[in-house]
């Protein structure tokens, strides 16, 4: 199974599509934002008229309000390489989301579900204190966790602590007794990373950026709004939507939410390239998605890939 990951911008989509078409692949979605249903702007969705017929999976799945686990994507996502595979066609990751991937090749600690009053109430407190307040409060009763956490990493703060609340033991004494393991789709999952020139990236995220607040970004989020969704739903937490949903509360100009946007991406860049260092095995592809030596490459790797697989693939080999 092939990943193609890399930064925000960096034309995942476009050799994702270009490759699925030449590999009788399909394409699973791997970004954390694109699994929302409403959530569009901001998120880069191919739309249905440029994907080529090929055939694209967790997209809109769940409304803004949902929260959506690594571990719940990594369950949908068995189940459709299953299905991709029966039909004989190959399965292609495509997104940003590292720790979705992370999710399907790591089988993590067993827990017990979080009880929904406890998630409530937990949601509640970040809803009126932030993100801070929880982690000041895992500090206190799961210190280790605390350690590896950060503030701004609030879904899984969010996680440990109705973990803990819900069974009276911390989650990194769930982790103790349940080791992290690899999972079957670890040996079979390659990635390939673009790394586009850094400044031409950063070029694009701010051209990106403005293109979307010109094709009505402020519009949709006021639209949801109006439609109940609230403004600390999961979808509103990505750094496409934060500072226009600040802006639109009076926190802050647009002007302000245009540039801190812009930063904001660029430092998800950042963190993104980081990730994917850490991962392996990964083929590094120096250019954009979009360009035709960039698919070439990709094409050559996917062939040795599979030479050096026992067997026929599922779908056929590159050259």
């Amino acid at each position: 199974m092939i990943a193609i990951v890399g930064p925000t911008a960096s034309g995942k989509s476009d050799l994702g599509i270009a490759l699925a078409a030449r590999l009788h692949g399909e394409i699973i979605n791997c970004d954390s934002v694109q699994v929302f249903q409403g959530i569009e702007i901001a998120t880069a969705k191919v739309p249905l008229a440029e994907r080529q017929g090929i055939p694209h999976h967790l997209l809109d799945l769940v409304p803004p309000t949902y929260e959506m686990t690594a571990v719940e994507w990594a369950t949908r996502a068995r189940e459709v390489i299953q299905q991709i595979e029966e039909r004989g066609n190959r399965p292609f990751f495509v997104g940003g989301t590292g720790f979705y991937l992370k999710a399907l090749t790591t089988q993590f600690c067993d827990t017990p579900p979080v009880d929904p009053n406890v998630r409530m109430r937990l949601q509640d407190l970040f809803r009126r204190r932030g993100a801070d307040a929880l982690h000041r409060l895992l500090r206190r009763v799961d210190a280790p966790l605390a350690t590896l956490y950060s503030p701004r990493d609030w879904s899984r703060v969010l996680r440990a602590l109705g973990v803990r609340f819900s069974t009276g033991l911390p989650l990194s004494e769930w982790q103790r007794r349940s080791p992290v393991r690899a999972t079957p789709e670890a040996a079979r999952l390659h990635y390939l990373v673009l790394r586009p020139p850094r400044e031409v990236l950063y070029q694009r995220i701010d051209r990106r950026v403005e293109e979307m607040v010109a094709r009505g970004l402020l519009v949709e989020i006021e639209t949801l709004l109006a439609q109940g969704v609230p403004p600390s739903a999961r979808a509103f937490q990505a750094h496409g939507y934060k500072r226009f949903v600040e802006h639109l509360l009076g926190q802050r100009t647009l002007e302000s939410a245009i540039e801190q946007m812009k930063l904001d991406t660029r430092h998800y860049a950042k963190r993104q390239w980081t990730w994917w260092r850490a991962q392996s095995p990964t083929v590094w592809l120096d250019g954009f998605g979009g360009e035709p030596a960039i698919l070439e490459a990709a094409w050559r790797a996917i062939g040795e890939i599979d030479a050096s697989l026992p067997g026929p693939t599922a779908s056929g080999t590159a050259p």
